[in-house]
C-alpha cells in the first residue's frame, strides 16, 4: 500500500508555506511511508517530548525549524525539560550542556508550543475529546490519552512529534484505527485481596507487571470493582508504559471504550488470559525495590507523572507539619504550582524539608546529588523503573504514606505489604 498526498499536503512538502514547514511534511510523510500508512490525517492536537535535551543535535533541528519559519498548527503542550525554569530545584546540568538544554526549550516555545512543561498535560487541561485522532509523544501521557480520554494517538518519539504537530498530521495507522484498538488479552486481578486493590501500592505495581506481561499487546483488565481513580490510572499506565510498549490498556466497565469485557474484546475471545495471582503481585513488587535490606534512605522522590493538585494535598495531609530528615523530591506541573505559590503552601512544604521539581524530574536530569551508593525511595513504578540507571541510585518502592514516613525517620519505613 503506497502513500498518497493531497495537493495541499504536496504544496505544504515542497516549500509553499515555508521551508520549516516543508520538512516537517516531509518528515510525517516519510514516516508514513515508512509504517505502511496509506493516508495522513488532521490531527487535533500534539504532545510533544521531544523538548527534552539529550544532545545538541535536538537543539540544532530544533533551531532549523524556527530558522524555517516553522509554526505548529494544532494545539501543542510540552513535555518536560531539562530545567526547572521556575527555579524551584538546583538542575545540576553545566555549561555547554546547561545553554544549550535552554536554547531547546526556547526554540520550542518560538515554534507555538504551550509551556506547560509537564508529563501529565491531561491533568494540566490539555484532554483531547474521545475519537479525536491526536499526536502525543511521552509514554505516560500517550497510554493515558490511549485509554482514560478514548482519544487516539500512536506513540510519536522525538521529533516525529513535532513534525505532526507544524504539519498538523499524522501516519494513518496504528492506534488511529478502530479495529487495532480492540483487545486480544484479557488480565484478570479479580482473585486478588480486596485490601491489595484498595491499598496505595496496588495500581504502580499492577501496572509494572501488565507492561512486563503484555509487551505491545491491547489487554483489558477485568475483576476491578468500582473506578480506582484518575491518578490510579495514571499510575497504572505510566508503570504499565515503562516495563513494556504499552500504548493503550482497557479496563472493564471504567475507561471508555469498555463497558464491558465483551466490547472490549471487539465480541471475540480473547487469545490469551493471565490469572494474576498474590504471588505474580508479590514478585512484581519485590522486583521494582532494588535497595532491598537498606538500613537508610538519602532521598525520596515522588511525581512520575506529575503529582495532581490531589496528590499534594495528600502529600501535605501526610507530612503533618512534621519536618522531614531527609529530601523529599516532589515532582509536578507549573500549574499545580500556581496553586501552591498563591496561599503560601509551597513556602510550608520547603521549610518541611520538601524540594519542589516544577518543569522537569528527577530521572531526566541531574538534580539529586551525586552519590554512588545513595539509595532513593520512590512510590512511583515509572521512577523506580528508570532511577537506577539515569541516577545511580538504589532504589526502594513503597507507598506514598511510606515515603513520607521513610523521608521523617531517614529510614525505610514500611506499611502496607501485599
Amino acid at each position: 500500500m503506497s502513500l498518497v498526498l493531497t495537493d495541499e499536503e504536496q504544496a505544504i512538502a515542497v516549500g509553499r508555506n515555508g521551508e520549516g514547514a516543508a520538512m516537517a511534511m516531509r518528515i510525517v510523510a516519510e514516516s508514513a511511508r515508512l509504517l505502511g500508512a496509506p493516508r495522513l490525517i488532521p490531527i487535533a492536537s500534539a504532545h510533544i517530548d521531544g523538548a527534552l535535551y539529550h544532545g545538541d543535535s535536538g537543539t540544532l533541528f530544533a533551531e532549523r525549524l524556527v530558522e524555517g519559519d516553522a509554526k505548529v498548527t494544532v494545539r501543542s503542550t510540552l513535555n518536560v525539560g531539562a530545567l526547572d525554569l521556575m527555579g524551584c530545584s538546583r538542575v545540576r546540568l553545566e555549561e555547554p550542556a546547561r545553554g544549550m538544554a535552554r536554547r531547546m526549550m526556547n526554540a520550542y516555545r518560538r515554534l507555538g508550543c504551550e509551556p506547560s512543561w509537564t508529563c501529565a498535560p491531561y491533568q494540566a487541561g490539555h484532554r483531547p475529546a474521545f475519537g479525536a485522532n491526536v499526536a502525543w509523544g511521552e509514554s505516560n501521557a500517550v497510554v493515558f490519552c490511549n485509554s482514560v480520554l478514548g482519544a487516539r494517538t500512536n506513540r510519536y518519539g522525538d521529533f516525529l512529534d513535532i513534525a505532526c504537530a507544524i504539519a498538523g498530521r499524522a501516519p494513518d495507522c496504528g492506534l488511529h484505527w478502530v479495529q487495532n484498538r480492540k483487545a486480544r488479552l484479557v488480565f484478570d486481578v479479580g482473585g486478588l485481596s480486596p485490601a491489595f486493590m484498595k491499598s496505595e501500592i496496588a495500581w504502580p505495581v499492577l501496572g509494572s507487571l501488565y507492561g512486563r506481561e503484555v509487551g505491545n499487546t491491547i489487554g483489558i483488565v477485568a475483576g476491578v470493582e468500582g473506578h480506582p481513580g484518575e491518578d490510579a490510572l495514571k499510575a497504572f499506565g505510566a508503570a504499565a508504559a515503562s516495563t513494556g510498549a504499552v500504548g493503550l490498556f482497557h479496563i472493564a466497565g471504567v475507561t471508555p471504550e469498555a463497558p464491558d469485557l465483551a466490547k472490549a474484546l471487539g465480541n471475540m475471545p480473547a487469545e490469551t488470559t493471565i490469572v494474576v495471582t498474590e504471588q505474580m503481585v508479590r514478585a512484581a513488587q519485590a522486583r521494582l525495590s532494588t535497595a532491598a535490606g537498606a538500613d537508610r534512605v538519602d532521598a525520596v522522590a515522588i511525581g512520575s507523572p506529575h503529582l495532581s493538585a490531589a496528590e499534594v494535598e495528600r502529600l501535605e495531609a501526610l507530612i503533618a507539619g512534621r519536618k522531614l530528615a531527609v529530601p523529599l523530591y516532589a515532582c509536578t506541573g507549573r500549574h499545580v504550582l500556581a496553586a501552591l505559590e498563591k496561599d503560601g503552601r509551597r513556602k510550608a512544604l520547603e521549610k518541611a524539608g520538601v524540594v519542589i521539581v516544577a518543569d522537569t524530574c528527577i530521572v531526566v536530569t541531574p538534580i539529586l546529588p551525586d552519590r554512588k551508593d545513595g539509595v532513593l525511595m520512590t512510590n512511583s513504578g515509572k521512577f523506580a523503573q528508570y532511577a537506577p540507571g539515569n541516577t545511580g541510585y538504589a532504589v526502594l518502592y513503597g507507598s506514598m504514606a511510606d515515603c513520607v514516613e521513610s523521608a521523617v525517620a531517614g529510614r525505610p519505613v514500611f506499611g502496607f505489604r501485599s
